[in-house]
């Protein structure tokens, strides 16, 4: 079945898809909601307070009236109940002005805020009574659109697909349930067809937490039972990198101008103790974006190049992988160290890879740093005997292992800034032994945090001005690449247009996200990097980028909209050098659990401490806000919000490999083929 054959997707509404990557009705069938809206009961004006969203119903006192002001079509209404009287605001909607009347009754829902003293609901969605009666107590699916591509379309296509799935039991569009029955019926999980259909359309806040727990189970068990295969594997292997000398290393970091945290040194002393053992170190060095983990990485490489050993250090973007590579050079260099070190990278023209693959075949390079590159098939090492990878989670588990096999297994050293529950580690890194790295490298201030609301926004953009006018650079984070028919989100194109018109001509502006092709955003990232941009308007895309010392200010709209995990990594991103780093954070909902919860953000620079309040408070209720952001990448697990059934994953992972390691028994074949399909190349 194609994706044209679905009513209403012509040629030219498919290529919309295709731009939200959607590509077959399996896609699409795949493709859940990134939000929902609840339609609760209306309450009455009387007792509204900012925030929102909130429904109310009330009586018109007049028509409405539309005049305009710089430039923009305003219209107003009024309306009232026994309660009180609130204002209606919308922006270049005139056409709505026939739409009400004075003595009409209508529901109206919208979000609340305050202006010249008086509460106002801006834009607000219009429902007649008998159609709010129809939607109230239910949720209502909000998917990520691109302009020209609607919810109601998308709404209206996935309802399509879902009949086509049910009168022919799957259409073949469902993917193949992996479950073993032992485990469906032992954690009493709902179908498969069930959870899809239910993420869609749930009757509940209640049943889309159950639907959700089934993907999320599902997601967590696979990722467990590959962790599990991969401990097993490596605990049988000795090495054939053994290391007894560290003069190098220790050289090194005696030449340093600073002195090496705590955390940095009991580190180094785990591996060195890993790498002279005897068997295949396989350690993860976990630490706040910021904390030191490069430095460290750059010893253990000298150790092994000091003992003869190559080295690969696999970075998630060529321009991070390329300024690693200047910095390692810079540090040889200064310290005067008989070491060459090589750059591969996917970007590099022809001739200069070959005579890097050259290079490093025959032995002629003894760090070799880049991305991907690093394990395709040309690539071929002399003696690779350490690999690390920098942001370990965003490889696939077969990227890692294709690198580690390059080498006949070397030793490895993963890194990661996003901040895990230590009550958590030991499921998610069931395959690695674990470092931590706690505060900050000497000479780093921590940063200042501020936790607002939107009346400050216009004090935060004279902030920003003041700060890029000193010679330092900011970051606003939106929640949104495009525009959203229903949810009202800051996204970047909006956003940034309006940066444009509100700063001097002189104030160099940029927008960045994740749907650009790679080269463009590399590209943005290098002009940002150079001070060739002030203010980068930008989604959560620069999470994990480069350092820019220079970046000083951070501003992230809808705040309350992510994951505290997500919102500190984030923040990683200034405060990089000996610049004050500030970061404003602002929250649009003004909730009692967004104040709580962006507090803790506020109150504390500890990643880990943050990352423990955060799975306090999150509840397995809470199904609101978009897709967390960089917490493993998972597509429906939420590593917070989903311990417990992280912990039941492991568990039956675990049994399941412990009565059938090879996954040979009648009930297990589709548990393998999902097995050799996570385990292949993304």
């Amino acid at each position: 079945m194609e994706l044209s054959e679905l009513k209403g997707i012509g040629t030219r509404t498919e290529e919309l898809f295709h731009k939200i990557g959607i590509y077959t009705p399996c896609d699409l069938l795949y493709y859940f909601p990134a939000d929902y809206i609840y339609y609760s009961e209306p309450v009455p004006i009387g007792t509204l307070e900012e925030g929102g969203p909130r429904a109310v119903r009330g009586i018109l006192e007049r028509d409405a009236a539309v005049y305009y002001a710089n430039g923009k079509a305003v219209l107003t209404v009024y309306i009232r109940d026994i309660s009180g009287r609130l204002k209606l605001t919308w922006f270049n909607a005139p056409y709505l002005r026939t739409q009400l009347r004075s003595g009409m009754v209508m529901v109206f829902w919208g979000k609340v805020s305050r202006y010249d003293g008086q509460l106002v609901m801006a834009q607000p969605v219009i429902f007649r009574i008998k159609e709010y009666e129809g939607l109230r107590g239910k949720l209502s699916p909000v998917y990520g659109q691109t302009k020209g591509l609607g919810n109601k379309v998308i709404q209206k296509s996935v309802m399509q697909l879902l009949d086509i799935m049910e009168k022919d039991e799957g259409a073949g569009i469902l993917r193949e349930d992996f479950l073993p029955k032992e485990i469906l019926e032992r954690r009493k999980l709902p179908s498969l067809s069930d959870s899809v259909r239910g993420m869609h359309f749930p009757s509940s806040p209640v049943q889309l937490c159950i639907w959700r727990g089934r993907l999320s189970y599902d997601e967590l068990f696979i990722f467990s039972v590959a962790m599990l295969f991969k401990k097993d594997e490596m605990r049988r292997k000795c090495s054939d990198y053994v290391m007894k000398s560290f003069a190098q290393m220790d050289h090194f970091l005696s030449e340093l101008p600073f002195r090496m945290t705590p955390g940095q040194t009991e580190a180094l002393k785990a591996i060195r103790m890993d790498l002279s053992g005897g068997f295949i170190m396989n350690r993860l060095l976990m630490g706040d974006v910021g904390s030191g983990k490069t430095i460290v990485a750059f010893a253990a490489m000298l150790a092994a190049a000091e003992n003869g050993f190559q080295s690969a250090f696999m970075a998630p973007t060529a321009l991070l992988a390329l300024q690693h590579f200047e910095k390692m050079k810079d540090l040889i260099v200064r310290q005067g160290l008989p070491f060459k070190v090589q750059i591969l990278i996917g970007a590099m023209p022809e001739k200069e890879k070959r005579e890097a693959r050259k290079k490093i075949r025959e032995g002629g390079v003894d760090f070799i740093i880049g991305t991907h590159a690093l394990f395709q098939d040309k690539v071929e090492y002399a003696a690779l005997g350490l690999v690390i990878t920098d942001e370990q989670h965003r490889f696939g588990v077969r990227q890692r292992g294709d690198l580690e096999k390059k080498g006949k297994y070397p030793h490895v050293l993963a890194m990661s800034a996003t901040p895990i529950p230590r009550t958590m580690a030991m499921f998610l890194y069931s395959d690695l032994s674990v470092s931590t790295l706690e505060g900050l490298p000497a000479g780093r201030l921590p940063r200042k945090n501020a936790v607002v609301g939107e009346e400050y926004r216009q004090r935060a953009y004279k902030f920003i001005y003041d700060e890029v006018k000193k010679g330092r650079q900011a970051y606003i984070v939106c929640p949104m690449i495009d525009p959203n028919d229903t949810l009202d989100l800051q996204n970047v194109h909006d956003y940034a247009a309006e940066i444009r018109r509100i700063f001097p001509r002189e104030i160099r502006t940029a927008l960045l996200h994740g749907k650009m092709a790679a080269e463009e955003k590399e590209a943005v990232m290098r002009r940002f990097l150079h001070d060739e941009i002030d203010i980068l308007v930008c989604t959560t895309v620069v999470e994990v980028g480069v350092d820019v010392p220079n970046a000083s200010v951070m501003m992230v709209e809808n705040a309350e909209r992510f994951g505290l995990a997500s919102l500190h990594q984030l923040r990683g991103r200034v405060g990089r050098s000996t610049y004050q780093g500030y970061c404003i954070f602002v929250d649009t909902q003004k909730s009692e659990l967004s104040q709580k919860r962006l507090g803790i953000l506020s109150s504390s620079n500890d990643g880990f401490f943050i990352a423990e309040e955060d799975l306090k408070l999150r509840g397995p209720g809470e199904f609101f806000g978009l897709r967390q952001s960089g917490e493993m990448r998972f597509q429906y697990a939420d590593i917070y919000r989903d311990r417990k059934i992280l912990e039941d994953a492991y568990e039956d992972a675990r049994s399941i490999l412990i009565d059938d390691p090879g996954l040979k028994k009648d009930g297990h074949t589709a548990l393998l083929r999902a097995l050799e399909r996570y385990m292949s190349p993304e």
